[in-house]
């Protein structure tokens, strides 16, 4: 195979799948090295920005890819799918994958007492849209079910990893919350849970 063909079966396989695609498990499938599938994704990413493409190449955490809507085309594909069972996030839904995106690992006590509401429905609801996942226990009191983010939030909102979201103060601004002492978000959340 050429570069033009490798980078053709690059698109097909990762057109074909539905999850984010290890470069690895890219270039076995290939028969190359896989320094050189990580190569050729860049090659095709690099293509698909250079040429303002509908599609874009996403690369998460762990070597993994995936091929993605341009969010700048997302009104027109809505305009054309059928979107009727898709209804868009509430602001409580937003309020909550903001809290565990920026602080995860959290319990649902926590969303809770960062929200001062009862998060229960709107919990699972992300659970059931995929957004969300149960990542263990924690190591605390009754042993609490901890949250996170999935690959699918990542996708829905353009992201690479969590690194990628934006900051939640102003560079120079004082943060009045309790992250203010250089606290961890675990710890953070361990202590407020202990004063429940």
């Amino acid at each position: 195979m050429n570069e033009q063909q490798k980078l053709g079966a690059l698109e097909a396989m990762l057109f074909a799948n539905a999850e984010p695609v290890e470069a690895a498990r890219l270039a076995e499938a290939m028969r190359i090295d896989p320094a050189q599938a990580e190569e050729l994704l860049r090659t095709l990413q690099a293509e698909y920005d250079t040429r303002e493409s509908g599609l874009m190449l996403l690369q998460f955490d762990g070597g993994r890819w995936q091929m993605a809507t341009r969010p700048y085309y997302g009104e027109m594909v809505k305009r054309v799918l059928d979107t009727r069972h898709n209804a868009p996030l509430s602001p409580a839904a937003l309020e909550v994958l903001a809290v565990i995106a920026y602080n995860q690992p959290v319990s649902r006590s926590f969303i809770e007492q960062v929200r001062g509401v009862d998060s229960s429905s709107t919990v699972s609801k992300l659970l059931e849209r995929g957004l969300i996942e149960e990542a263990g226990r924690l190591d605390l009191p009754g042993k609490p079910v901890a949250f996170r983010v999935t690959d699918t939030f990542l996708r829905v909102f353009g992201l690479g990893s969590l690194a990628d979201l934006p900051p939640l103060h102003e560079e120079g601004e004082p943060n009045p919350g309790p992250a203010d002492d250089g606290e961890e978000a675990l710890p953070r959340q361990m202590a407020m849970e202990e004063t429940l």
